[in-house]
């Protein structure tokens, strides 16, 4: 099945630098329909207002962060419990890999990373595009 490169993108990170990297990325990798939260709870109300088709999370934000935004969202009972999750960290730490996993991560990216990584990371949870 071909990836929709017109859908819903959510990227939640508290650092807009980073937020506009991830963008810029994105976009590079043709996708253009990307929306922005600068923490979990940001990103949780937008969830549950827009379809997203990827959920690309940091993990270390205030007050709510990528972890806890994580284990609502797959604790949910609505259909945004199943949105393809990507947690990025500058953390490679083995027990936060194993946590993220644990909680319904789909996919893990550890700072910094380029274009061709966050493409093989997104290839991984959604096929190749």
């Amino acid at each position: 099945m071909a990836v929709d490169m017109d859908m819903n993108i959510l990227i939640v990170d508290d650092y807009t630098t980073m937020l506009r990297i991830i963008k810029n990325l994105l976009k590079q990798l043709g996708f253009d329909n990307v929306d922005e939260a600068t923490d979990g709870t940001m990103a949780l109300d937008r969830i549950k207002l827009k379809t997203y088709g990827l959920v690309i999370s940091d993990w270390n934000m205030e007050p709510m962060t990528g972890y806890e935004f994580l284990k609502q969202v797959r604790a949910s009972d609505k259909a945004y419990k199943t949105v393809p999750f990507i947690m990025v960290t500058a953390e490679s730490k083995t027990d936060n890999v194993i946590a993220a996993k644990q909680a319904g991560v789909n996919n893990y990216i550890v700072k910094p990373f380029n274009a061709e990584t966050l493409k093989s990371k997104i290839a991984a949870v959604l096929g190749d595009f």
